[in-house]
Order: structure tokens, then sequence, then C-alpha cells
């Protein structure tokens, strides 16, 4: 069997650390593209020396050619403008509209059958222009948000209560900036509710700290965004859909009445497998919560509106 192709459509931070984890998880061959000339390259050589030594069979190669990403299973588009200090997701979106529909085309000619994972911010917004702009079935193009939120909610869940990350179980919903929801009633400690764990002056500083932790993190490194955990979620993404593994987790999805939202992409529960986007799950919320996930689609729907 050939094995399958994974395109990383911008080489920066995230795109060199995708092509990195895609080696080690063994998903396939990789190339990178971007529109600065020799930084794929050189990223992809640097990769392919270090494969020796963790033992990886994968072909890895840069390119500034579009053509290159022909006949990928899987891209993972990261180019755009990345956050500065002070700078907010919706700040991007006029920076950023161009250079997806630039990359839209580029992978509805060379790639019309991928499973598109956008991380590109605002990434709602983002998302929603991919797919319309490639005209892919929705199924087929889906947003990195939910599973890096619910990560870092986890994280910092984990560590106040210093326990092991695989005890937590935690969902956040909702549109990838300061409106996401941490969704504390579906929010566990080995099945236990957070509640019965933690008190709620406690919880309340964990979800404000999961809905700014990505400013946390472009403030602390000053020169750049998170780049590994964004990452890290992508090809957790990518693995379900390559593997078939149809796993459960936070994604924007395409939603069509699901929630109440209608023609939109917003953080959903979902599970991903041959199929793309194969299921959104729909879970009972509480009054608090449906509240929240409203508003955070009234934000999104502003963002989309700006395209």
């Amino acid at each position: 069997m050939s094995r399958k192709k994974l395109a990383m459509i911008g080489a920066g931070n995230i795109g060199g650390t995708l092509a990195l984890f895609a080696g080690i998880r063994g998903l396939g061959d990789v190339v990178l593209f971007d529109i600065v000339e020799g930084m794929p390259q050189g990223k992809a050589l640097d990769i392919s020396h270090a494969a020796p030594i963790f033992g990886l069979d994968f072909s890895i190669s840069g390119t500034n050619d579009m053509a290159d990403i022909a006949g990928a299973d899987v891209c993972i588009v990261t180019s755009g403008f990345p956050r500065k200090p002070g700078m907010s997701r919706d700040d991007l979106v006029a920076k950023n509209a161009e250079i997806i529909r630039n990359v839209a085309a580029g992978i509805k000619e060379h790639a019309p059958d991928a499973f598109v994972i956008v991380i590109t911010n605002p990434l709602d917004a983002m998302v929603h222009l991919m797919q319309q702009e490639t005209e892919f079935s929705p199924n087929m193009v889906v947003g990195m948000a939910g599973v890096l939120d619910s990560a870092r909610y986890r994280s910092f869940l984990a560590q106040e209560l210093g326990v092991s990350v695989n005890s937590v179980s935690a969902f956040v919903l909702g549109g990838h900036g300061d409106s996401m929801v941490p969704v504390r009633s579906y929010t566990t400690l080995g099945g236990i509710p957070v509640d019965l764990t933690l008190d709620e002056e406690t919880v309340e500083a964990i979800e404000s700290r999961t809905r700014n932790a990505g400013g946390e993190v472009v403030a602390l490194l000053k020169t750049g965004s998170a780049f590994v955990s964004p990452a890290a979620a992508a090809i957790k993404m990518a693995e379900s859909y390559l593997q078939d593994r149809k796993e459960l987790m936070a994604a924007a999805a395409f939603c069509q009445e699901e929630y109440g939202v209608k023609d939109m992409y917003i953080g959903v529960p979902v599970i991903i497998g041959a199929g793309g986007v194969e299921t959104i799950v729909e879970i009972d919320l509480n009054e608090d919560e449906k509240k929240q996930l409203d508003k955070s689609v009234a934000a999104v729907k502003g963002l989309i509106e700006l395209l």
C-alpha cells in the first residue's frame, strides 16, 4: 500500500511542528509549502535529518510550488499573519481572508479529494471562508479549535487538582476566541463532576484562563504565538481521519440546525472518521451554557459578516 500524503500549507512554527509530529505518529509522507523561498526546504531538510535518529520512515519535502501538494489526502492550513501582543484573533480577519482565498484555490485545483483542517485565525471565519472558496463538502473542511481549547482547559484543571490529564474529561465549544464556552456540566474528574472537586471561584478562574490562554502565550513569547499545542491538536484530527478512528472531539464544524445554528461553522462535538466529520453530536446544555453558546455564535456571525 502506498503511504498517505499530508500537505502542510504554511511552513512557519506550526507548519514545521506539524510535519515533525506527522512523521513521529507515522501518518504518511509530508510536503511543506510556503511562499517564502528556502524556508520550507530548510525545515524539511532539518526534519529529514532527525528521522534516522527516531527511526522514522517517511518522506518529507519543502516547496514553493502549490502544485507539489497534488494528491494530498490531508491539507492542514496554517498560512496567515500570526497574532501579536495586544492583537485579538478578530483583528486578523481582513489580513488573513485574502491568504485563505489563495490557498483555497490551490487546494481546490491540486488536492480536490483532501480532508482540510484549518488553523489560521480567526479560526471560525477562516474555515467558513475555506469551505465556501473550495466548494468542498462541508464534512471535508473542518477547523482546529475545540481540540486545543479543550486540552488547555484539561491542562489547567489537572494542574489545579494535581492529577493526570488523562483523568480529566472536558469540552470547550463555541467560537475560538474570547467567547468560547467551557462546558462545565460535562467536565469531570474520573467521572466525578468538577463542581464536586473544586469550588465555584476556582473553576471560574480556570475557565477565564482557558478563554485567554492563547493571548497568555502570545504575551509571554512577545514575538509569536502558540505552535506546539495547535499542531498537536490538528495532528490528532488528521490521525482520526486517516485511520478511521471515529474519535469524539470538539471542532469547528458546519452546522445545519444543530444547536440552533444554521449554515455556519462553530465549535461543537464531532466524530471524525474516514468520512471526515461523520457526525455532529448534540449534547444537552444547561441554560447558562446555552446563553454562552448563543453569544459565541453571534460573535462568529459578526466575523463572517466582515468577510
